[in-house]
């Protein structure tokens, strides 16, 4: 009896059991609805091999593809007052900004780093998306306004790489106030002769696009990115027509002039060095 149960019992239930395969092996295309293999993907810079669609990509991930040899240095930003208006709607946003925190392990929305591309000198301020939808509240505001001096004073062009909703509601005023202060900062990089450089990638829409994501010398945005200030419906209820096929996405804007270029992703690192190489020896020849 103990033979058939330790030994034959165990070798027949291993026989019919269902394989368990973990469910992150495969990730599903949104566009094409193609299933592509997570390592396939991850080579591939996170854009479906079938369809081109490209999908987000993890902030740290896309520093570390953009600079040279993936190597950057953090610069550690200030640390504004949290929850200012102790505000509270279902759940306190002192509690809401602890859990992002410690599901990205990031303080807040907005990581500032240094480093080269293409052999140049660059400050990249890249949104993460995944830190309470890249909303822009005061601490990014004042991440902004760091990254701007670090452009400055290192004489480096300074790159947005925007994903945000808009700005926070839960900082009410002081978030809308980061509108403006972004705007200051980019025109202190401007003043400096130094370039500013957006790449739009999806989505970048609210209190950031109506701020300092305008305001690039060049606007280069990923393909298929969503772009604007309102939603497409909230547009469409209010004007009451239908919108047309792709508003609002990168190619639709590149076609009306609101971007300048749209490059995918594998070739945004070379694109990006020889436009700040363009400019740079412009803004250089100039003076």
């Amino acid at each position: 009896m103990s033979w058939l149960t330790n030994f034959v019992r165990p070798k027949i239930r291993a026989l019919v059991r269902k394989t368990e395969v973990p469910e992150n092996l495969w990730d599903k295309c949104a566009s094409c609805g193609q299933m592509i293999f997570h390592r396939e993907l991850e080579a591939n810079l996170r854009v479906c091999p079938h369809c081109g669609y490209h999908m987000r990509i993890d902030v740290k991930r896309r520093l570390e593809m953009l600079f040279d040899e993936g190597r950057y240095e953090r610069i550690t930003l200030p640390k504004p007052e949290i929850d200012p208006l102790r505000f509270r709607d279902r759940k306190k946003y002192a509690d809401r900004l602890r859990d992002s925190q410690a599901k990205t392990e990031e303080q807040d929305a907005l990581i500032v780093a240094e480093g080269k591309i293409g052999g140049l000198n660059v400050v990249v301020a890249a949104f993460n998306f995944d830190f309470m939808g890249g909303s822009m509240g005061m601490a990014v505001g004042e991440g902004i306004a760091t990254a701007a001096d670090a452009a400055v004073g290192s004489s480096a062009a300074l790159i947005a790489i925007p994903a945000s909703g808009g700005a926070r509601m839960q900082e009410g005023i002081l978030s809308l106030m980061q509108m403006p202060r972004t705007a200051i900062a980019v025109d202190q990089v401007k003043e400096a002769g130094l370039p500013f450089i957006v790449l739009l990638t999806d989505p970048t829409t609210g209190g950031v696009s109506a701020s300092f994501a305008m305001l690039g010398d060049i606007h280069i945005a990923e393909p298929g990115a969503v772009i604007g200030f309102a939603g497409a419906r909230v547009i469409e209820e209010t004007i009451r027509e239908k919108l047309p096929e792709g508003f609002q996405r990168a190619e639709y804007l590149l076609e009306h002039g609101i971007v300048d270029l749209v490059v995918a992703r594998k070739d945004l690192p070379g694109q990006l060095a020889r436009v700040i190489g363009l400019l740079m020896r412009q803004n250089k020849d100039a003076a």
